[in-house]
C-alpha cells in the first residue's frame, strides 16, 4: 500500500468515525459538523432533498392514553362536575409548576376569558398586549368589549418591547398581557415593575409557554395568573384544553365560580350563584385523562427540544444571515413550542424571505412565516367602525386608537425577516438538526440562482 493509499483510508475512517458519533450522540449538544453532509444542488433546483420531511409525529401517544380514555367512559362520571380525574391533574399540574391554585378550562382562549371575568373586564377598559401574538389574545379583550391596546415588538426577540409599554397606559388601562411568544418568555422584571408600579394587574398568556421559566421559576407564576393552552400543537395537547394557575386563593375561587356558571362547588345548582356574570367553560373528565398521561413525557420532551435548540442555534450561527430569536438573561429555559429565526436577505444575495421558505419546505423542512400585522388586517381594523364600539368609545377615540397602533418594528419582521420551525421538529434527532442546517446552507450557496425562478 502507498503512502497516497494509506492517508485515504485514514480520512475515509476519521470521516466515518465522526459521522457514527454525530449519529450517536443523540441530543446532547456539540460543534456542528457538516463533514458528511451533500451541500449540492437544492431541491427546488433540481436537486435531492436534504430532508424525507417526515419528522416527529404529533400528538405522541400509547396505551397510557388509552386507559385514561376507557377508565373515564367505564366510570359513567364524564364531566367534571362529580367526577374526581379533573381534580387530580389540577393538582399535579399545580405541583408541576409551582403554583398554589390550577383550574382547568376548556381551551387557552377560555383561560384568558375566565380571568378577564373574574377581573370584570369590560367596556371602557383597555388591554395592553403584543401586536405579535395569535388573535385569540384580541379576540378575549374584544368579546368582552375592552380596548386592545397594541404595543410593537422586540425585534431581536419576538416577544412584546417592554421599553414601550409603559408610554401605552392610560387611566382606562385595566390589565397589562403579554404572551410568552412561541414559549420563550418575556422581559419579566420589566413588565413586572411597570405592573407594580402603577398597580395594574399582569396576566400571563403563557398558553405556548409549556415548563418555560423565568431565573428558575415556572412562567404564570408571576402575574397575578397565567394562561396555558392544550389545543392540538401545544407542547401539552388533549386536543382543546386550557388551564389558569395563579397564587391568589381568592382570585382562583372566583376563576372557579366564572368558568361554572357562577356557581362554586363540584355540582351543579338550581340556584343562581355570585357575582353578576358567569358561564360554562369547564374541562370534561376524557381531557383530563389525556393530560395526565400526556404530563408523564412533558419533562423528557422538554429537554429534548431545548438541546436541539440549542445544537441548531450552533448551526444557525455557523451558516451566518440567519439568527435565532434572542432570549432574555433572566431566561433559564424556552419552552420552544415554535423555533423562530429571523433570515436576512442581505446575506443571501437578496433572495426574499417568502422565496426562501419555499426553498426550505422543497428540502423537506417543514417551516412558515409565522404571525403578520394583526394591527393592519381588516379583521381588526373594522373594529374602528364596529357599532357597538362606536356607541362605547365613539368615533373619534375609534378614529385615534387605528393611528395608536402603529408598530413600525412588527411590520419589518413580519415582512421581512420572521421564519418558524414547529415543537414536533424539535422532537427529532442530531441528524434532523444537521439535515436542517445543511438545507439552509445549500439555499445559501446557491441562492443567486434560486432568486432568479
Amino acid at each position: 500500500m502507498n503512502k497516497n493509499q494509506n492517508n485515504n483510508m485514514n480520512t475515509s475512517r476519521r470521516e466515518f468515525l465522526e459521522k457514527v458519533a454525530i449519529l450517536g450522540t443523540g441530543v446532547a449538544v456539540g460543534i456542528p459538523n457538516f463533514s458528511f453532509a451533500n451541500d449540492g444542488k437544492p431541491a427546488i433546483l433540481g436537486g435531492a432533498k436534504s430532508h424525507s420531511g417526515n419528522f416527529s409525529s404529533w400528538p405522541i401517544f400509547t396505551e397510557l392514553e388509552e386507559q385514561g380514555l376507557t377508565g373515564v367512559l367505564k366510570s359513567g362520571q364524564w364531566g367534571r362536575l362529580g367526577g374526581t380525574v379533573m381534580s387530580q391533574f389540577e393538582s399535579e399540574y399545580a405541583k408541576l409548576w409551582g403554583a398554589k391554585h390550577c383550574l382547568g378550562v376548556s381551551s387557552g382562549t377560555s383561560a384568558l376569558y375566565t380571568i378577564f371575568g373574574a377581573l370584570d373586564v369590560g367596556p371602557g377598559d383597555e388591554v395592553i398586549m403584543p401586536v405579535y401574538t395569535f388573535i385569540a389574545t384580541y379576540n378575549v379583550a374584544v368579546l368582552n368589549y375592552a380596548l386592545p391596546i397594541f404595543v410593537d415588538t422586540d425585534i431581536e426577540s419576538f416577544q412584546i418591547d417592554s421599553t414601550k409599554v409603559e408610554s401605552a397606559i392610560t387611566k382606562q388601562t385595566k390589565v397589562l398581557m403579554p404572551v410568552h411568544i412561541g414559549g420563550s418568555p418575556a422581559n419579566i422584571d420589566h413588565l413586572l415593575e411597570i405592573s407594580q408600579k402603577h398597580k395594574i394587574p399582569l396576566i400571563e398568556d403563557a398558553c405556548q409557554a409549556h415548563l418555560a421559566e423565568w431565573k428558575g421559576k415556572k412562567v404564570g407564576n408571576y402575574g397575578l395568573a397565567g394562561a396555558f393552552s392544550f389545543q392540538a400543537s401545544k407542547n401539552l395537547n388533549c386536543a382543546e384544553g386550557g388551564a389558569i394557575i395563579t397564587n391568589d386563593a381568592n382570585f382562583s375561587k372566583t376563576c372557579y365560580g366564572f368558568h361554572n356558571q357562577g356557581q362554586g362547588g363540584s355540582t351543579t345548582s338550581f340556584g343562581t350563584g355570585s357575582g353578576t356574570r358567569g358561564t360554562n367553560l369547564r374541562l370534561t373528565e376524557f381531557q383530563g385523562s389525556l393530560l395526565l398521561a400526556q404530563m408523564s413525557r412533558l419533562q423528557e420532551q422538554a429537554s429534548r427540544r431545548d438541546e436541539n435548540a440549542k445544537y441548531l442555534n450552533k448551526l444557525l450561527k455557523e451558516i451566518g444571515g440567519v439568527e435565532p430569536a434572542k432570549l432574555y438573561d433572566g431566561t433559564t429555559r424556552s419552552a420552544y413550542h415554535l423555533y423562530m429565526f429571523r433570515y436576512f436577505k442581505e446575506q443571501f444575495a437578496g433572495l426574499s424571505r417568502d422565496k426562501f421558505i419555499e426553498a426550505l419546505q422543497a428540502e423537506g423542512i417543514p417551516c412558515a412565516a409565522g404571525y403578520g400585522q394583526m394591527n393592519k388586517d381588516e379583521y381588526v381594523t373594522s373594529l374602528a367602525k364596529n357599532q357597538h364600539y362606536v356607541k362605547i368609545y365613539g368615533e373619534k377615540t375609534m378614529k385615534e386608537w387605528l393611528e395608536r397602533n402603529a408598530c413600525p418594528q412588527n411590520d419589518k419582521l413580519t415582512t421581512e425577516q420572521s421564519v418558524w420551525f414547529f415543537q414536533n421538529m424539535l422532537l427529532g434527532s442530531r441528524d434532523d438538526m444537521d439535515k436542517i442546517g445543511l438545507a439552509i446552507k445549500k439555499i445559501k450557496k446557491h441562492a443567486s440562482a434560486i432568486a432568479k425562478l
